[in-house]
């Protein structure tokens, strides 16, 4: 069992990943934009002082933020999957435990590994900084729970690195009920109404009434914060149930061609993470969500297929959305969203066959998604598409303001003079 467990957690990610290619970011006010440009999801420290907030409409802020000399960028996917890629690098050469929890944040378990553990948290912070130009905070705890609290106060304290252990009461005594892990907006409320308004009340109540209101996912994270290690590290992540690929449009579609070419965008790419996982799917789904002119209450259309066997091939995936599509299209609408859903997976290898008629997808066709996922895997996503996901994309979501793909584009590589 590990003694000591240490969060990592990158500082605004997103505006971090901006700020790397772009020194001229630093004491700016930035912010992040949604899908089509639409909220705010990462801000800068300096964005945060001016009152702009998580989720906040972006027309609401523009104004202040032009003013306060700020920036904006549109979602840059592709770069931010990458310095997480290096991020994750960085970290897994400082223990062999390591558990990826999010994009940004991941766990490592010290306990064996000789010297202070809170020096050994200003390595880490240093290291990947100096490896990839990300800050990031370290929290240091006996528990996991503990060493997110830790991380969110080492967020707030100049070292970046808080260890827990040495106060742990007084700590959570200042850290709010809706703030540990594990505890969502309703759990938080039913608390509150109860007169628990901290981690440490929470941390103090007796076992029977947890357990009873919060149930046993409650009562071990209040072990937890007592610092019985209850959560292990999932050294490995825990396979997928389904896979769905979805985007907003751009702008308001009602062709069946255009919403043809988004559905084999979307179905392509969920096949390529379909076989990454090494699993085959049992059911396709597709969904449609109107945007009626007079901002009416909006409608999903849905509807689902289930081949005689599961199946990975793209082809086959695209061709099957496309008619499931053709069921749910009403013309006249206009459409907001679109997207594609695999589920009922199951691993490749495992496929049960039909008796009465040979294997779906042949030794050719399974070679055929090989090459097609090394070519676009060694030279970028969309390096080979199918025709039937079209060319112009007159459809695809807004992002006016993004950024280059510095590391994942050849032709967008930093230009340096």
């Amino acid at each position: 069992m590990h003694t000591t467990y240490a969060l990592v957690d990158c500082n605004n990610f997103y505006v971090s990943c901006e700020r790397v290619f772009n020194p001229d970011l630093r004491d700016r006010p930035v912010v992040v934009l949604s899908n089509n440009d639409g909220c705010v999801v990462a801000r800068s420290n300096e964005a945060k002082a001016l009152g702009i907030r998580m989720g906040e409409p972006y027309f609401r802020c523009r104004g202040l933020l032009q003013r306060a000399g700020g920036r904006v960028y549109s979602s840059n996917y592709g770069l931010y999957a990458d310095m997480s890629r290096r991020v994750m690098d960085t970290l897994s050469s400082f223990s062999p435990d390591m558990e990826i929890y999010s994009i940004d944040e991941a766990f490592l378990g010290l306990g064996g590994i000789a010297g202070d553990p809170a020096e050994r948290g200003r390595q880490i912070r240093q290291t990947v900084y100096q490896h990839t130009g990300i800050p990031v905070a370290v929290g240091l705890g006996p528990t996991k729970t503990l060493a997110k609290a830790a991380a969110h106060v080492a967020k707030h304290s100049p070292p970046g690195v808080f260890d827990i252990s040495a106060d742990p009461a007084g700590v959570l005594a200042g850290i709010a009920v809706d703030e540990v892990w594990g505890i969502g907006p309703r759990h938080a409320a039913l608390l509150r109404r109860h007169g628990v308004e901290t981690a440490r009340a929470l941390r103090d109540l007796d076992d029977n009434w947890i357990r009873a209101r919060l149930s046993v996912t409650g009562l071990r994270t209040a072990l937890e914060l007592r610092g019985m290690a209850c959560i292990p590290l999932e050294d490995t992540p825990a396979p997928l149930k389904g896979i769905t690929c979805s985007r907003s449009f751009g702008q308001r579609v009602s062709a069946l061609r255009d919403l043809e070419e988004a559905v084999s965008a979307y179905a392509s790419r969920a096949a390529e993470k379909l076989r990454a996982q090494g699993c085959a799917a049992a059911c396709i789904q597709v969904f449609l969500t109107d945007n009626p002119p007079d901002f009416s209450r909006t409608r999903t259309y849905i509807a689902a297929w289930h081949p005689r066997e599961p199946m990975a091939s793209t082809p086959r995936i695209i061709r099957a959305a496309k008619e499931i599509l053709r069921q749910i299209y009403r013309p006249g609408l206009c459409y907001r969203k679109a997207g594609v859903m695999l589920t009922g997976l199951v691993p490749r290898g495992k496929v049960q066959m039909d008796l009465f008629r040979p294997g779906a997808e042949g030794k050719r066709e399974e070679a055929l998604m090989q090459a097609l996922d090394a070519i676009n895997a060694r030279w970028g996503r969309d390096t080979l598409t199918y025709a039937a996901s079209g060319t112009s994309r007159e459809w695809r979501m807004r992002r006016a303001c993004m950024s280059p793909r510095f590391t994942t584009c050849w032709e967008e590589l930093p230009v340096v003079r």
